[in-house]
Formats: C-alpha cells, sequence, structure tokens
C-alpha cells in the first residue's frame, strides 16, 4: 500500500524555520520523484519544490533561497527546510511523488494528508 505520511508543521514566527519530513512507503519512494505542494486558505494548491532521486532539485520562484528540499533514500523520506518564513508562507503543505519531473500537480499520482504551517506576522 502506497502511503505519503508528513509532520513537522506548526506554527512560527515570521523570520524562523521549520523542516517538513515526510516519510514514504519504499516502494513510492524509490521509483518516484518526490514533491512539496501548498494550499493556502482559499487559494489554489501551489508547486514549491521537487528532487529526483539522485538530489536535483526544482523550486517555486518566491522560495528559492529560503527553502531547500532534500532526500534520505536509505530512510524513504524527504524533507522540506523553510527558512525565512513569511506570512504569506502560510498553508497545508502536501508531500506528493511522481514517476516524472514536474511542476504540474495533476502528475503527481501519491499525496499525504497535509501538514499545516502557520507563520505569524
Amino acid at each position: 500500500q502506497v502511503q505519503l505520511v508528513e509532520s513537522g508543521g506548526g506554527l512560527v514566527q515570521a523570520g524562523g524555520s521549520l523542516r517538513l519530513s515526510c516519510a514514504a512507503s519504499e516502494r513510492t519512494f524509490s521509483t518516484n520523484y518526490m514533491g512539496w505542494f501548498r494550499q493556502a486558505p482559499g487559494k489554489e494548491r501551489e508547486f514549491v519544490a521537487t528532487i529526483n532521486r539522485s538530489g536535483g532539485a526544482l523550486y517555486y520562484d518566491s522560495v528559492k533561497g529560503r527553502f531547500t528540499i532534500s532526500r534520505d533514500n536509505a530512510k524513504n523520506t524527504v524533507y522540506l527546510q523553510m527558512n525565512s518564513l513569511k506570512p504569506e508562507d502560510t498553508a497545508v503543505y502536501y508531500c506528493a511523488a511522481s514517476g516524472v519531473v514536474s511542476r504540474r500537480e495533476a502528475l503527481y499520482d501519491y499525496w499525504g494528508q497535509g501538514t499545516q504551517v502557520t507563520v505569524s506576522s
């Protein structure tokens, strides 16, 4: 059974940091690109970052230089280190897996349940 389980969300002040984790079943992790998306209240879900098995990454422009996606293949876990957080980063963050490298939500086959990140001003 394919499972993605996020953790690490919470409440943080602007300028602070959080690290999100996503634990995946081995079958999901070994064959897929892993990505992070987010959905703010009243807005559509948007791409944040994606990473291939070798560690190559793509980022949404607004998070470049502040967020870092990484993966530990031995632990079947992908991370999103978020620094210099802004109130506009407030959203539910989702981990997802895809067979192709993409920023497009529709190309991701598996999704986690999401974890809330709230950044106060």
